[in-house]
């Protein structure tokens, strides 16, 4: 059975309940676009479906077979259920080599007329460093999470609320995607999206039990490899990697498979339900609990730091309820081979 959401606080938003309580659709019907442009709009995509993997770094076939998963590591979360060590192993299957970008993710909306949850909620979480001083004032801030604002006008299209749009960052991942519409991508794109299994055995890379994709050491030789937090969160961030928000979805190197950012820039959507008991003997393709209230967040995002939430690790978990929709959540795609 799913547990509930329990595990430290950390830079990953809250479920949409705590949010505010904007109508649906109510951003869509005349919201300005430029205020806060950061490049050219998005061209009109084309209307044929795209073949998964058509997107940077296309997709890579990975042979499946034994890895062990999950980490006893002293500087994990143990409440996050990220033990114990076990053996899994999985059937060989294809992997995005990068999140689902906003070109992607306008190609797919062009061609079904996809509406997403938070366009039909009519609001979503951006972080409140990123926000004018007229939107931050008197914004929704959840309790426990107060760098995050339930913005109204904020959606897939309009990443920093009312005013924003796409401009200059069609390769970078989409975000404010629900599980809903990265499930809905994924058929769409003739796959689906990776369980939680699946989702860590191609982010090592082939390293075995190794803290990060690339090892075990965070800047090997005094070099980034991730988009993550530097500086003291979540008042001052540096940038000392080239980013402050999201990153190109290809941006850094990739791992040992050919993977970008399976550690930062964006959290990404697994197919399972969310709990914390993991059976410590060996398991083949395993999928999750049968049901639950929150779905499985992998991989960290830009604002997590060292000191709150170093949830970067590649065993690193944590959830959110399958509505809910933040400015660093994303996803990207599998499929049968």
């Amino acid at each position: 059975m799913s547990e509930a959401v329990q595990h430290p606080p950390s830079c990953c938003a809250p479920g949409r309940g705590e949010g505010p309580t904007a109508g649906p659709g109510s951003h869509r019907a005349g919201a300005p676009d430029g205020l806060l442009s950061l490049g050219p709009t998005v061209s009109a995509p084309p209307a044929a479906p795209a073949a998964l993997g058509d997107g940077p770094g296309g997709s890579v076939l990975l042979p499946g077979g034994r890895f062990l998963m999950g980490t006893e590591d002293a500087e994990g979360f143990a409440a996050d259920g990220e033990g114990p060590v076990r053996p899994v192993t999985l059937r060989p299957f294809r992997i995005d080599a990068c999140a689902v970008t906003n070109e992607q993710f306008a190609a797919f909306v062009a061609a079904t007329g996809h509406v997403t949850e938070a366009e039909r909620f009519g609001w979503s979480y951006v972080f409140a460093g990123f926000l004018p001083a007229h939107l931050r004032r008197g914004a929704a801030r959840p309790q426990h999470t107060p760098w995050w604002c339930g913005v109204p006008g904020a959606w897939w299209r309009a990443p920093l609320g009312p005013g924003s749009g796409l401009a200059g960052i069609g390769g970078h991942p989409v975000v404010h995607v629900s599980w809903a519409d990265a499930a809905a991508y994924c058929r769409w794109a003739g796959g689906r999206l990776p369980t939680e299994a699946e989702w860590e055995y191609a982010a090592r890379g082939g390293l075995e039990q190794r803290r990060y994709p690339w090892g075990d050491e965070l800047t090997p030789g005094g070099t980034h490899r991730c988009n993550i937090w530097q500086g003291r969160f979540p008042t001052k961030n540096t940038a000392e990697d080239g980013y402050a928000g999201t990153a190109p979805a290809d941006a850094f190197a990739p791992n040992g498979y050919g993977l970008y950012n399976m550690a930062g820039n964006v959290w990404e959507w697994c197919a399972d339900w969310w709990t914390t008991d993991h059976p410590a003997g060996a398991r083949s393709n395993p999928a999750g609990p049968p049901r639950g209230t929150a779905r499985v967040m992998r991989g960290g995002s830009y604002l997590c730091h060292h000191s709150y939430c170093n949830r970067y690790r590649v065993a690193a978990r944590t959830s959110n309820t399958p509505d809910s929709t933040t400015g660093n959540l994303g996803f990207r795609c599998v499929r049968d081979v």
